[in-house]
């Protein structure tokens, strides 16, 4: 069975890189990964009306700062299913502070192969309230719990997101690569 956190394969990151969804844009399902597996669990539903604004995943071979594959929203037309891999460009970037205090990023990217999205490289390019939307989202849904989601500012740009996706990469390989069997990097940007 391939694992989609460490078999799929990564090529030509930071600018243009493959993310695993797991949750699909508009659904109020939290799945997520099970590191071990591979396998896709239903963590939560969300108790709101709050939905996800865009297809929710993560990017192979990663390993960012909360401990998780480094996520990323992916604007596109479309909803896919969980567990589809679909190749991304970042255009910007979303901080924000776990319970434990720890930077959990959010890399806001467009789906390449969408001709409706594909021409943007920057999150500017896009009206405010698109990233507004998003840095809103995860503010909400944790309300919804009890527990508040600090953002660490504004939203930055497609630069500051592909060094937390070199970052991802090079903490995965001395992490968890250098421990297991797992590596099947493309190129490398340094």
């Amino acid at each position: 069975m391939t694992h989609p956190w460490h078999d799929v394969e990564v090529r030509d990151a930071p600018e243009v890189f493959p993310v695993v969804v797991e949750i699909p844009k508009g659904c109020k399902v939290k799945y997520e990964l099970d590191k071990a597996s591979g396998l896709l669990f239903v963590k939560k539903i969300l108790a709101s009306s709050t939905i996800y604004p865009a297809n929710y995943g993560f990017i192979p071979q990663t390993l960012g700062d909360d401990g998780d594959p480094v996520d990323c929203l992916v604007l596109m037309q479309e909803t896919v299913q969980p567990k589809s891999i679909v190749r991304a460009r970042p255009i910007g970037l979303m901080k924000f502070l776990t319970k434990d205090n720890q930077e959990d990023a959010k890399i806001l990217c467009v789906n390449v192969s969408d001709p409706a999205y594909n021409i943007y490289t920057h999150i500017n390019q896009l009206s405010p309230h698109v990233a507004l939307e998003m840095k809103r989202f995860f503010e909400d849904y944790e309300v919804e719990e009890g527990k508040q989601r600090a953002s660490k500012g504004d939203v930055e740009g497609p630069d500051e997101a592909k060094e937390v996706v070199n970052r991802g990469l090079k903490t995965y390989i001395t992490t968890v690569a250098s421990k297991h069997k797992y590596i099947r990097l493309g190129t490398l940007s340094s």
